[in-house]
């Protein structure tokens, strides 16, 4: 029987971060051969033999995992050896590999993509069709609140209904008890502002009255019947969500993932003049390095 100590220290752990260490330590010993405890030029080695097949942020995300195996059974951390730094700048100088990052969704192709879930959505509701219209609904709030809250996939399938407070035309305060970048679990508060159109807060607010759901997820799966699940969604299924959506409004849906929400709303912010500072407050970064990487920079040569 797990000890109340043990259970607290289970849960401080995050469960993505697990399964990676996990399936990390199980590529460095099964799939490689690599015995642990390592040393230091064991791990150079298995480094060497994955240089030009993995990229350097997996393989600093085997190093991490290697790491904290050696700290939590008491042995010396094998990475920490500046041979291994060399190792990695030579690999990194080898083998460059360019970051891919996701297209931001425009402002132009959302409205196109909404305007064709909220007709959708009509047709539905006229033919009686519940299915459908729970569908319609649902994206249309995913994909909104997505957006103009800049939340991750994983955030998006962790809202709980108890958790957030909307009044149509006014307003919506959403708490997050976890996030990626929550690292002590403390939980935090969102505001959302309704707007004229393309307002997340209504569309939150049509979804949970044509839903009929007051407890557990916001954002839930639906059968091919029509029937609402009684589990969250999982946060592979955003990006599908949105693709369909888009290529069923007329868009070029196999250009975006569900990243695509969040750094759309970080360029459209950039673009309608939000300084720095509120971007970052507004969507939760901690430092200027993150909130650059979201935003796509649009030089204007017209003058020219």
């Amino acid at each position: 029987m797990i000890s109340p100590v043990e259970r607290y220290v289970s849960a401080s752990k995050r469960p993505n971060t697990q399964r990676s260490y996990a399936s990390a330590l199980k590529h460095f010993e099964q799939h490689w051969g690599g015995l642990l405890p390592a040393s230091t030029a064991q791990v150079a080695a298995y480094l060497a033999a994955y240089a030009d097949t993995l990229s350097p942020n997996t393989l600093q995300v085997r190093l991490a995992a290697l790491a904290q195996w050696h700290l939590a059974q008491g042995f010396v951390d094998p990475t920490k050896d500046p041979l291994i730094r060399q190792v990695l700048k030579g690999i990194r100088t080898l083998h460059p590999s360019q970051e891919t990052q996701a297209e931001p969704l425009p402002l132009r192709t959302l409205e196109s993509c909404i305007a064709w879930l909220e007709a959708e959505a009509a047709q539905a509701a006229e033919a009686g069709n519940a299915g459908r219209l729970l569908r319609c609904q649902r994206d249309r709030a995913l994909i909104l609140l997505g957006f103009w809250r800049a939340f991750r996939s994983e955030e998006l399938c962790r809202l709980e209904v108890p958790f957030i407070q909307a009044r149509r035309d006014e307003g919506m305060t959403i708490f997050l008890p976890r996030s990626k970048a929550d690292r002590d679990n403390l939980g935090r508060t969102f505001s959302t502002p309704a707007l004229k159109r393309l307002c997340p807060v209504n569309a939150y607010s049509d979804w949970i009255s044509t839903a009929g759901v007051s407890d557990g997820p916001v954002f839930r799966g639906i059968d091919r019947w029509g029937q609402l699940s009684a589990q969250a969604l999982h946060p592979y299924s955003i990006g599908h969500i949105l693709r369909h959506t888009l290529i069923r409004s007329g868009g070029e849906g196999e250009l975006y993932s569900s990243h695509s929400l969040r750094r759309g709303f970080a360029t459209w912010a950039s673009a309608s003049g939000w300084d720095q500072k509120s971007l970052m407050s507004y969507v939760g970064w901690r430092d200027a390095k993150s909130a650059l990487r979201y935003i796509e920079a649009r030089p204007d040569f017209s003058s020219l």
